[in-house]
């Protein structure tokens, strides 16, 4: 049997935090320097706080985002910036499967 090293457990908790749309989403929304609070991204996404914090919170715990606090906010940006060049890949896969 294979004993897996650090390296993909980490790789394997930053896909797991991949895996929901909504943070798909929160990642594609953080790109380009951009920062957002959690009631900002909670407007855009249409659910309630506390589901887009947890969201947040697994990104945050995978190294995917960072976050600072400003005065009674806290804004979220994005630390891994190649991230969503990962993203174009996925979607030529996603176009491939899809024939064009």
């Amino acid at each position: 049997m294979i004993k897996f090293s650090d390296d993909y457990k980490i790789r394997a908790k930053i896909f797991k935090a991949l895996g929901h749309p909504a943070r798909l989403f929160i990642v594609e929304l953080l790109d380009d320097d951009k920062q957002y609070c959690v009631n900002d991204i909670t407007k855009l996404i249409g659910t309630d706080t506390s589901t887009v914090s947890r969201h947040l919170s697994v990104l945050k715990n995978s190294g995917i985002v960072g976050c600072e606090k400003r005065g009674l906010y806290v804004y979220y940006f994005l630390k891994i910036k190649c991230v969503n060049s990962f993203f174009v890949c996925v979607n030529e896969v996603i176009k491939g499967r899809r024939g064009e």
